[in-house]
């Protein structure tokens, strides 16, 4: 789904990035409310009350995700859609650099390996454009810290996006409300579609925000993470193929790098897990081994004090 958003936000002009913004925090509130609703889901809510830390994480949550969304909404819109996707493609090289920053991670070799020759990517594009890629740079960061924040949260996606739209919905309606004063609101002043249109950013932004809010709880952060180089390989298709945007050859070679470094954390994560299953696989049957033998030596001792008993019957 988050592939295939780069279709639908040029949809929304002539409204600007920030007032498309602005709908997409109301309206994913208004529909995430309503399936909370209808699911009755609200022993949530006193809890989170109850707790700063959480409200804190929450917070921390809603500002990351909305410079994300805003950026992302703004470079489909102008036009630097493959930049966009680079943000994604390097967003796992940047998870992993929080690891190790925030959570002390220890890295393995091939770790180091792919976050160096991401960081080799990011050196070619900057020199390729002139200018560090920072419309990738802060999507990629944005969006890790919004991983990492959600790890931390461990509530559902539905209560977690929940909570953060309530947290953006008052600043986000105050600011459509002023557009509307100012005359500048394009809501309803393009038709009756238009107006549809922006009321449906909820829904696209809701189900796939629910559906990674679900998944961060569940799956390990290394399925996480391979699952989510799906949804930039379709953004970069879409920019290549679709809207035609250029791609000299210090791109392709920024971007080729970037592949190389993700394929080096694709390839190391899953050896680690084939190691992971078998070490398992050995612990399980060594555990298993270590009870049979501990069965049969308690049958061992059992039978002498059998003996005896069996003798006093057969004399009775």
């Amino acid at each position: 789904m988050w592939g295939l958003v780069p279709l639908f936000w040029p949809l929304l002009k002539p409204a600007g990035a920030v007032e498309i913004l602005a709908h997409r925090m109301v309206w994913s509130l208004v529909f995430v409310g309503i399936a909370l609703l209808a699911l009755r889901r609200w022993g949530w809510i006193p809890e989170l009350v109850r707790s700063p830390r959480k409200l804190a994480l929450i917070t921390v949550a809603a500002a990351v995700i909305s410079v994300n969304w805003g950026l992302y909404i703004w470079s489909v819109n102008t036009g630097r859609v493959v930049e966009a996707s680079l943000g994604y493609f390097i967003n796992p090289l940047v998870t992993i650099a929080l690891g190790v920053l925030v959570l002390k991670e220890r890295l393995r070799p091939a770790q180091w390996a792919a976050v160096g020759v991401g960081f080799a990517a990011v050196l070619v594009l900057a020199i390729g454009y002139g200018q560090p890629p920072w419309i990738s740079l802060t999507l990629a960061s944005s969006f890790a810290v919004y991983g990492l924040v959600k790890k931390k949260l461990n509530l559902g996606g539905l209560e977690s996006l929940a909570a953060e739209t309530a947290v953006q919905f008052l600043p986000a309606l105050g600011y459509l409300v002023w557009l509307g004063t100012q005359g500048d609101l394009a809501f309803g002043s393009d038709g009756a579609g238009h107006a549809a249109l922006l009321v449906s950013t909820g829904i696209v932004t809701a189900v796939p925000l629910v559906c990674f809010g679900a998944a961060a709880i569940r799956v390990p952060l290394s399925t996480l993470g391979l699952l989510q180089y799906l949804a930039p390989t379709f953004q970069f298709l879409l920019g290549v193929l679709y809207f035609h945007e250029a791609m000299p050859p210090e791109r392709w070679a920024g971007f080729s790098l970037v592949w190389l470094a993700l394929t080096l954390l694709t390839w190391d994560a899953l050896r680690t897990a084939r190691r992971s299953r078998a070490a398992m696989a050995a612990a399980s049957a060594e555990a298993e081994a270590v009870a049979a033998a501990v069965a049969a030596a308690s049958a061992e001792s059992a039978t002498p004090a059998a003996a005896p008993a069996e003798k006093v019957r057969q004399g009775l």
